[in-house]
């Protein structure tokens, strides 16, 4: 059996450039990090950490409004679009994009 391997990742750089100065702080390689976490999935025989899907903002969630909160969101929303007041929906998909292409 072979003692080492090689496994290719691809990596946002920031985030690269961000772990390897916490690590070389902390005196570890990012090899080693990465055997780190390897061991631990097959210790806990699960991500080493919780995953969750994050909350949308209490602002802008359905879920935490009342009835009276919803209605005053929706009638401002319409009135908005009643005044013009509106985004050209192909520039904010494209502007998402653009803000999120190395996710």
């Amino acid at each position: 059996m072979e003692k080492s391997t090689t496994l290719n990742l691809r990596i946002n750089p920031e985030i690269k450039e961000n772990a390897e100065k916490v690590l070389s702080q902390l005196g570890v390689s990012m090899s080693s990090a990465v055997n780190m976490f390897l061991n631990q999935v097959i210790l806990t025989e699960s991500i080493p950490f919780p995953i969750a899907l994050s909350q949308a903002p209490s602002r802008v969630n359905m879920d935490t409004m009342n009835q009276e909160e919803l209605n005053t969101k929706l009638e401002r929303s319409l009135d908005d679009a009643l005044s013009g007041q509106t985004l050209d929906a192909k520039e904010v998909l494209q502007e998402f994009k653009n803000q999120h292409k190395d996710d």
